[in-house]
């Protein structure tokens, strides 16, 4: 059963903008990103907003940036502790690239979706 496009509340985008749910999933795009820098503690604390927050954008349209976010940082600590595994492999620098790029593109996608007012 193919799920339901989630429709913003409010299509103006100038009012979308005041949304806090929508202003969280912002910041938390923002920590994922920072956690590059920082060695991932704001990717961290990110996720830990998300689970807190969760009930309160359940069934709107910003649950759907929530749930990419939590699972974006789920895989992507998945791979990288797996990559940190295999480093001496030499194969772990090549899943340590992989899970970089992937993570950038999950962060970029939902961050230009939520831009643009639509779910990812």
């Amino acid at each position: 059963m193919a799920e339901q496009e989630h429709i913003p509340a409010t299509p103006d985008p100038i009012a979308q903008r005041s949304d806090p749910a929508r202003n969280l999933a912002v910041l938390v795009y923002i920590l994922q990103a920072l956690s590059f820098f920082v060695g991932g503690i704001t990717g961290l604390a990110g996720v830990i907003i998300n689970y807190v927050k969760l009930d309160d954008v359940r069934n709107t349209w910003i649950e759907r940036h929530f749930r990419w976010q939590i699972r974006t940082f789920w895989i992507g600590l998945l791979w990288t502790v797996i990559g940190i595994i295999t480093t001496p492999l030499i194969i772990g620098w090549f899943i340590l690239l992989g899970i970089s790029i992937w993570i950038i593109y999950r962060i970029v996608n939902g961050a230009l979706a939520l831009n643009e007012g639509k779910s990812v």
